[in-house]
């Protein structure tokens, strides 16, 4: 499911008419008319505050929060919204501004004036900005009946940056206390929350300054004019007895290899939201097994209480199910049940899924983090996330995103400072996809000797509120408490502490990058980038024994495969063509022109030219977008499969790498597998087949070919085909071997040896078969007979320069080939599954084959989708058959259409 991308006008109107379209054209509500729409969704025991929503800004509205949050006030010309949002955000969904996502749109809305590429999170907002001023949340909802003798509480998950809260004409929180992106909020309202319909709650938010510990997208695109001010979390109620049962949490404890035993440690916060002392029994069963212990909490008091298994012997499993990433097994999960009892009777409850699993890590012998799962060894693939640029949250999306990662064979999804919804973490728990989280760089965050005493609270408080909720979570599998520097000693041990209070029970990383730490030591992981584009043989020239490549590069050497990189990419990810046409419109498709480049990136990413030049030399120049965009495809797929592979073949001297990144906050031109309308393009099936569980590949640095086993188990009788085709498809190598591949291995089968008479571009092919001779893994790639050679004594930070380039320019030569397709579509579930037969009757190779299923002949592309394959290639007399699942609703009321096209097919 896409969020909404409408192409709005790009003639806009002045900044003055516009903040007139925003504040004024709208119609007047009357306190009875908001009563009648208030009818709050539940959730559970949770009363979701979701809609019927109005904002509107500080400026505009003279009354005080004690005459906003009652119901006489009358509501003007203030537009509405639901939660959570954003102001921006709310503003573009009530079309009072046109789609930001649009070509360059979003320069045109008030209060964008920072300079194109700058990271506006360390710029101060200008004071003429309509998003300089507070603004005010509203919202009136009734209170359920059954809340009757019930303490009340009014939470909030995500607030940015700063609010004052008020309730029924009562302030119950000012904002020298609620401040900070990442805190999330809980208040006792019991004794200002009213029977009936009557019940007004007003916000009013600030905006953080560039002195705030908020969100940044740093480099990654653009920020929207507000900052993301808002109700950016959910908001709601829920009620309990005297006592509240919050943060309940199983850590686990296994004794690997082995792991038949699993000593369980349960702990859970109680807080009590009486003015009276209170006893009671915590109650706590997992499965048949029951625990429980007597608890006395003062008025008001809030406490962790836990349950150890050297004091409660039950809580020793024997031969435990267990929570495994899901390359490695299966993510199994367990129910905690718990109860807070007073004098018999149920205070409060709660039910949390949890997994026994154990998460450790240490130092390999060249100083890099290895992660252990229940005491095996993992190789960390992954990439980073982004959320939303305005913050939207679209469940599906979410879901679609989720199976888009495990359909790549990825394991771990990084977040740098935005940190996810409980969905999120809920989908990454059922999936068996390991998080890596922890703060951001580049802003407020990193700016430690400017903070000022309140900073240090907020700073401290926000790692407690997110530790308290992430925790429970079997997905995670760290915490970073720095990014792009371990935080100073003070700093680094106060988090540190909270950590250790609240029993995080996952591996803790100083920072993301090689910098030492003088409270924890070495970090164990690199953050050496690059970030620009880069030639495939970059991942295995760079060693760690190249010693005269590293001055240039950061702390712990360049890019390459060997250690934990935290983040890197092989550059830009330009998008299929029909994702560009979405993204820049059609009177900037060609040529590359600033539309283009205003989807690139920011500080030294403000640009594609070093992509564009590099795409140029090797496939030859590019006479269309759609030309641009196919040759694209290839050198994406060429240079995320090679990263991939460089680091799957050198496990465990390399240990881990994030791409940079997995997804886009907004349409993009650069770091992505898949782009925002959720269209896969070439860098997507790259890494796919990059990590396809049994794996044969080729060493661009050495001319080797290896068999990779990422899967758990042994792989005997294999045979290992091993053929180079010159261009007209003139067979010049043929070589087959017996392979054994254990699990989780990597073996060097061979070296390419020198083969006379080869086209300047050649092909290999590589086919891997078991026993019976199905075939369980393959890879085909195209080679240049001029070699790429890297200019290493020019690397920074982000790239290496290519010095030459390979050529490929003969992909021009290559004959016209037309396919035999047959397909059918069959129905599972919400689910249709498309079947494909593709074969290639001719005597020339099809090559880079693109496979889209359409809404009809002529229609859309169908996103999302999931092909079992796709920009494949077919040797002469090759049959393939392949599929693409994707949602049914999709299709509306059209029958699906398939669509083959590629660089010389018919």
């Amino acid at each position: 499911m896409q969020l909404p991308k409408s192409r709005i006008t790009r003639r806009f109107f002045s900044t003055a008419i516009l903040l007139i379209l925003l504040f004024e054209i709208q119609p007047m509500l009357t306190a009875q008319d908001r009563n009648q729409q208030a009818t709050p969704k539940t959730e559970g025991d949770k009363l979701l505050l979701h809609d019927h929503w109005t904002l509107q800004s500080s400026a505009k509205v003279d009354a005080r929060g004690e005459v906003i949050s009652t119901p006489k006030f009358v509501v003007q010309g203030w537009p509405d919204a639901t939660v959570p949002t954003t102001v921006v955000a709310a503003l573009v969904k009530d079309k009072a501004l046109p789609d930001p996502y649009f070509a360059m749109n979003l320069r045109q809305f008030p209060g964008v004036t920072y300079p194109i590429g700058a990271n506006f999170s360390n710029i101060a907002m200008k004071a003429d900005s309509p998003f300089a001023a507070p603004w005010w949340y509203r919202t009136q909802f009734s209170r359920p009946a059954s809340y009757a003798g019930k303490t009340v509480w009014l939470n909030f998950k995500g607030i940015n940056y700063r609010a004052n809260i008020w309730l029924n004409g009562k302030q119950i929180a000012d904002s020298d206390h609620v401040a900070g992106t990442w805190r999330t909020y809980e208040f006792n309202v019991t004794d200002a929350v009213k029977t009936g319909n009557e019940n007004v709650l007003a916000v009013q938010v600030f905006a953080p300054t560039e002195n705030d510990l908020a969100i940044t997208f740093v480099d990654w695109n653009p920020a929207p004019p507000d900052k993301n001010m808002g109700l950016w979390g959910e908001v709601y109620l829920t009620t309990t007895g005297p006592v509240a049962l919050r943060y309940p949490t199983v850590v686990s404890k296994l004794n690997p290899p082995a792991n038949d035993s699993a000593q369980l440690t349960v702990t859970a916060q109680v807080k009590n939201g009486s003015d009276h002392a209170v006893r009671g029994s915590l109650k706590g069963q997992i499965q048949n097994v029951t625990f429980e212990q007597e608890v006395e909490l003062a008025p008001n008091e809030s406490k962790d209480v836990t349950f150890a298994p050297d004091r409660f012997s039950q809580l020793v499993f024997s031969n435990p199910r267990l929570w495994w990433p899901a390359q490695m097994g299966e993510p199994n999960l367990y129910s905690l049940n718990m109860t807070f009892e007073i004098d018999g009777a149920i205070s409060d409850h709660s039910e949390t899924r949890f997994g026994i699993r154990e998460i450790t890590s240490d130092l390999n012998s060249i100083g890099g983090r290895v992660f252990h799962i229940n005491g095996k060894n993992i190789l960390i693939r992954g990439g980073g996330w982004t959320p939303d640029m305005l913050l939207r949250q679209d469940p599906q999306r979410l879901r679609d995103e989720f199976r888009y990662v495990r359909d790549m064979g990825l394991n771990t999804i990084r977040l740098e400072g935005k940190l996810e919804t409980e969905d999120f973490f809920n989908l990454a728990d059922e999936q068996g996809i390991l998080i890596m989280a922890g703060w951001c760089c580049c802003d407020f965050w990193e700016r430690w000797p400017r903070w000022k005493p309140q900073d240090y609270e907020i700073a401290k408080e926000s790692l407690r509120d997110q530790i308290y909720r992430l925790r429970s979570h079997p997905s995670l599998l760290a915490w970073l408490n720095g990014s792009d520097f371990p935080p100073p000693p003070d700093v680094e041990q106060t988090y540190l502490d909270v950590e250790k209070q609240l029993r995080w029970p996952n591996p803790v990383v100083s920072s993301a990058t090689g910098h030492a730490s003088s409270v924890t030591g070495a970090s164990g992981v690199k953050m050496t980038g690059p970030y620009e584009y880069i030639a495939p043989a970059y991942w295995g020239e760079d060693t760690l024994q190249a010693q005269s490549h590293h001055k240039q590069c950061e702390l712990g050497g360049c890019g390459g495969a060997y250690g934990f990189n935290t983040e890197t990419s092989m550059g830009p990810a330009v998008p299929p063509i029909e994702s560009i046409r979405a993204m820049v419109g059609e009177d900037h498709l060609w040529p590359i022109d600033d539309v283009w480049n205003f989807h690139a990136g920011g500080g030294e990413f403000k640009n594609i030219h070093v992509f564009s030049e590099a795409l140029d030399k090797r496939y030859g120049k590019s006479g269309s977008a759609e030309d641009f965009a196919a040759k694209s495809q290839m050198q994406t797929y060429e240079g995320v499969r090679a990263m991939y592979e460089a680091y799957s073949r050198n496990k465990y001297e390399a240990t881990g790498v994030i791409q940079w990144m997995l997804n886009n906050a907004w349409p993009s031109m650069i770091w992505h597998l898949y782009d925002y309308y959720l269209r896969p393009g070439g860098g997507y099936f790259g890494a796919k087949i990059a990590m396809e569980p049994l794996h044969p590949l080729y060493g661009y640095d050495d001319r080797s070919i290896w068999v990779v086993s990422s899967q758990y188990r042994d792989a005997k009788g294999l045979k290992l085909t091993t053929k180079i085709f010159n261009l007209d498809m003139t067979e010049k190598f043929s070589h087959e071997d017996s392979v054994d591949a254990p699990g989780d291995s990597t073996a060097k089968i061979f070296t390419l040896p020198d083969v006379q008479g080869l086209s300047s571009l050649y092909f290999l092919v590589l086919r891997l078969t078991d026993s019976t001779g199905k075939q369980v893994g393959s890879n085909f790639y195209w080679l240049s007979t001029t070699r790429e050679a890297l200019n290493w004594k020019k690397s920074t930070w982000w790239m290496t320069p290519t010095a030459s380039f390979a050529d490929y320019t003969a992909l021009a030569q290559l004959p016209k080939v037309k396919l035999r397709t047959a397909s059918h579509t069959e129905s599972k579930g919400d689910n249709s599954v498309t079947h494909l037969t593709l074969e290639n009757p001719s005597k020339n190779l099809a090559f880079f084959v693109r496979l889209k299923v359409n809404k009809g002949a002529n229609g859309e592309e169908i996103l999302p989708v999931v092909w079992e394959d796709n920009y494949i290639s077919l040797l002469p007399g090759e049959k393939r058959e392949l599929t693409a699942t994707y949602h049914t609703s999709e299709l509306g009321t059209n029958k699906p259409d398939v669509e083959v096209s590629g660089w010389n097919v018919e």
